[in-house]
């Protein structure tokens, strides 16, 4: 490869790799691993390769240049087939706070840029560096910035409801259409100044970064926030199942009327279940919270095994037994990520 081509190899991938790598530092509660971040990379580069495919097809059909088609359908495509995989980490309680939804979404966006941008070089090798910069420094940063954006306003409207009352909220389809929205409104913007690559690229590579900056400086204090109050509350209903107070509360009463309609068997473990549920969120609190103060918090044997007898309860209750407790316990989705994270750790 001869040096002009790994210039522009380097301007067109390098860039958007920085700004993954700054807001993985940025990340004081370490929410999403290095692997993570890889995993995301490649999600977004198979959605690439997707888009390409669905793009063919799509502007195949309609009767309208090229020009409209990228301002006005291919930012509704590749939007929403990026938007997807968010959604999906959403349902299974991959997300939990804004911090590792920007960096999730970023990632997803970036990966996308790169197997696109690793495509067009090798397919106009001869185009000019000028080409390459605003792709790497501008396309690139606004595939990652638009899909960041979708996640973190996703967040916003998916967990207000979470915050206020403390409990998994649904994931209705309206959570998602403002996020989905911005980010398409974002690619159109960008894709209507082809005549103006160098604005386009200083509008991407100020705007998006910026924001995503000002979303960790907030989601910081708040997912400390949120941290520090549901670890004091864990705790206080973990003292009260040890000191037998917690069938004279509230939930107890809810969760001890439901166990009576369980076989004997089930309900003598439904209390092991819940305990147990509670310690591993604690120590997964206390974990993010060791993080933050930049210490190291060991997790291993201990938990792992804790992880294997809360899998073997769960089976003995089965799935309608522990979806109707569930909600009784207050838990919010930011707890079950707190779970899914500790179980990736020690995994």
């Amino acid at each position: 490869m001869d040096g002009v081509l790994l210039t522009k190899l380097l301007v067109a991938l390098v860039p958007v790799l920085v700004l993954i790598m700054l807001f993985e530092r940025l990340d004081v509660f370490r929410l999403v691993t290095t692997s993570g971040v890889l995993a995301y990379l490649g999600m977004g580069a198979a959605l690439a390769v997707l888009s390409y495919v669905a793009n063919g097809r799509v502007m195949d059909g309609l009767p309208i240049g090229f020009t409209d088609y990228s301002r006005y359908v291919s930012p509704v495509i590749e939007e929403t087939l990026k938007a997807l995989v968010v959604v999906l980490l959403f349902a299974r309680s991959r997300i939990g706070f804004k911090l590792d939804a920007a960096i999730a979404g970023f990632a997803i966006g970036a990966g996308f840029a790169l197997c696109e941008n690793a495509y067009f070089i090798a397919l106009f090798p001869e185009a000019n560096l000028g080409v390459w910069l605003v792709r790497g420094f501008g396309t690139a940063v606004m595939h990652g910035g638009a899909t960041a954006l979708f996640a973190v306003i996703t967040h916003e409207f998916a967990e207000h409801r979470a915050h206020r009352e403390g409990r998994i909220s649904h994931l209705h389809p309206w959570v998602f259409l403002p996020g989905l929205m911005v980010a398409i409104a974002v690619h159109s913007a960008f894709n209507h100044l082809p005549g103006a690559p160098l604005v386009a690229m200083a509008g991407a590579l100020v705007l998006n970064p910026l924001t995503l900056l000002a979303v960790f400086s907030k989601g910081g204090a708040t997912a400390h926030d949120w941290l520090e109050h549901d670890h004091e509350a864990h705790a206080q209903m973990l003292a009260a199942i040890r000191e037998g107070r917690f069938a004279d509360t509230d939930e107890g009463r809810a969760v001890t009327a439901l166990a009576r309609r369980f076989p004997r068997r089930i309900a003598a473990e439904v209390g092991a279940w819940i305990e147990l549920q509670l310690t591993l969120v604690l120590r997964a609190e206390e974990v993010l919270l060791a993080h933050e103060r930049g210490e190291g918090l060991e997790v291993g044997d201990a938990e792992r095994d804790q992880f294997r007898r809360l899998d073997a309860l769960g089976r003995d209750l089965g799935r309608a037994a522990r979806h109707a407790i569930q909600p009784h316990l207050r838990f919010s989705r930011n707890d079950l990520y707190e779970l899914n994270m500790l179980r990736q750790r020690v995994g």
